[in-house]
């Protein structure tokens, strides 16, 4: 029998995914790091970083399409922000998961502590 899935959290999975992605790259992980201590403009980000100013820029487009962070143009400076309300969306999928196996172990803990340890064939044999 196949799983079901429901639409809702495949959905949540979808917008999760593209998050994960973005993330998966170490330069990407230095800007939202760097963005984590508040904002800065697309040069003060590039600054530190061992490459060249659209390169830096790239890898903001996609912090931004998935929605990790925000910019804005004033004049000839971009400013970029850290969309924490993103972040939490990671954080909830996380701590979704430890629930779910927090429950797992518990419930083999308990199990454990009804069934001890029965003697094996080795051990019998001592």
């Amino acid at each position: 029998m196949p799983i079901r899935i429901p639409k809702s959290m495949l959905n949540h999975s979808a917008e999760v995914d593209v998050i994960f992605h973005a993330l998966a790259d170490p330069t990407r992980r230095v800007i939202v790091e760097r963005l984590g201590r508040g904002p800065a403009s697309v040069s003060e980000l590039a600054k530190p970083l061992p490459m060249s100013l659209p390169a830096v820029v790239q890898h903001l487009q996609v912090l931004e399409a998935s929605g990790l962070v925000r910019s804005e143009k004033v004049g000839r400076v971009r400013t970029c922000r850290l969309e924490l309300k993103t972040l939490t969306t990671v954080q909830d999928w996380i701590t979704d998961r430890q629930a779910t196996w927090e429950r797992r172990l518990d419930r083999l803990g308990d199990y454990l502590a009804a069934h001890p340890e029965e003697p094996t064939k080795e051990k019998k044999d001592k």
